[in-house]
């Protein structure tokens, strides 16, 4: 059937986090072909409530569209939100989605802590510990998670102990490293590093992150030996190559002119020809060492 998109109820929207990427896929692909799998909802009173499709719905409305193809479940919305999360493979959930989805059930159904260890085949404790989680994480970080600014993991490996400790430093850290995009390794050094900080590094920190990331990686460039330096060189190369050679299957070149397809062809054999050359010094470095090990330890007799 087709809804209108001021019909939907999105009150779960926020049990998921977001990713960019992801959803600018998603917006390119149904500005493409237009929708391909209809959303589900179920019945609650007079309102149709979401509980999968979320991601399609948004990229809708932002392309202008007013109708959404949908389904409904005939369930109630506990069983429909708990055989959503079944069907999509709920154990790739991270644990603070674990505990937005826990305690929506709780707060909103009434479900104590037997009947959700029971029907999620998981010890009461477990159910506890996912509640808690994130009763620990102030909202205001919990928002940059939901909007996929900070990992699922990142926060609550490293913000939920800086926010048992200091909720006024994870709530000033998080906002601080929210529009920079970090990585979980990333969060990981700065938590490191604020626990090994005193009262004046630390509030550098907070204001200027991304500073103490750059001093750090400076530091840790300087003391690399360097086959270390050269080793990481070459994983980058092999990154990049293979990142280009997935956005030559994914079409890039696809429309483009002659002139630039010339172009990709020709940087493509300098990249080779760089690499060729890499791999000759390297074998020549490799016979000089077997020759010199051959002197200094001549064969038994």
């Amino acid at each position: 059937m087709d809804l209108e998109l001021g019909q939907v109820d999105r009150r779960y929207e926020s049990l998921r986090t977001r990713s960019k990427s992801r959803e600018r896929k998603l917006l390119a692909s149904l500005a493409e072909i237009g929708q391909q799998s209809p959303v589900v909802v179920v019945r609650d009173a007079a309102a149709l409530v979401l509980v999968d499709g979320f991601k399609r719905v948004r990229a809708l409305s932002r392309l202008g569209h007013d109708l959404v193809q949908a389904i409904e479940w005939s369930v109630g919305e506990a069983d429909a939100l708990m055989l959503e999360r079944m069907l999509r493979g709920g154990d790739a959930d991270s644990a603070i989605e674990e505990g937005w989805f826990l305690r929506e059930l709780t707060t909103r159904f009434g479900l104590g802590l037997e009947e959700l260890s029971r029907r999620f085949d998981r010890s009461k404790s477990w159910v506890s510990r996912r509640i808690g989680l994130v009763g620990e994480l102030p909202e205001r970080v919990q928002s940059h998670v939901r909007e996929g600014a900070i990992g699922a993991h990142a926060a609550m490996k490293f913000l939920v102990p800086l926010a048992r400790a200091n909720e006024e430093h994870a709530v000033r850290l998080a906002d601080a490293i929210a529009p920079l995009r970090l990585s979980n390794r990333q969060v990981g050094e700065l938590y490191a590093t604020y626990q090994s900080s005193n009262a004046d590094a630390r509030e550098i920190l907070m204001r200027n992150p991304m500073l103490v990331l750059e001093a750090r990686a400076e530091i840790a460039a300087d003391g690399a030996a360097p086959v270390e330096k050269l080793l990481e060189d070459l994983h980058i190369v092999a990154a990049v190559a293979r990142r280009a050679h997935t956005r030559l299957v994914k079409g890039a070149v696809d429309g483009a002119g002659e002139e630039a397809r010339e172009a990709v062809r020709l940087a493509c054999g300098s990249a080779h020809g760089e690499v060729e050359r890499l791999k000759r010094r390297s074998d020549r470095e490799a016979k000089h060492a077997e020759s010199d090990d051959a002197v200094g330890h001549p064969p038994a007799a």
